[in-house]
């Protein structure tokens, strides 16, 4: 009996303090009346939109002799790639020589001008 009675306390107590679902309340508002809408006057002349333009800019086409084919950087690239392939090539052509000089014992002092006097 103890129990009922506080099961029942602590059910009335959050029934009342416990915010609502909102069923409850979904018929106790009155229904809105439409507001009154005011007459339309006649205002200025309407003005329409301009066409629309693309995103991407006018449609004109380029000239190609007046834009650069490729950019800038692009080219500053390659030209390093290039010196790169070229200083790989002179290395490559080096030791192939100094191999080629210690393999049939060619002596590359003799070879070099000026360098008999020196040596």
């Amino acid at each position: 009996m103890t129990v009922s009675i506080i099961h029942a306390l602590a059910h009335w107590i959050l029934g009342v303090v416990r915010p609502g679902t909102g069923r409850r309340r979904a018929g106790t508002h009155p229904a809105a009346t439409p507001a009154r809408v005011p007459e339309r006057r006649p205002g200025p002349a309407v003005v329409p939109l301009p066409e629309p333009r693309s995103p991407y800019g006018l449609p004109l086409m380029l000239d190609g002799a007046r834009t650069a084919p490729i950019r800038p950087y692009v080219l500053a690239a390659e030209r390093v790639d290039q010196e790169r392939e070229r200083e790989r090539a002179r290395q490559t052509r080096r030791r192939v020589a100094l191999v080629v000089a210690a393999d049939f014992g060619v002596d590359l002092d003799l070879h070099v001008v000026g360098a008999e006097r020196v040596a």
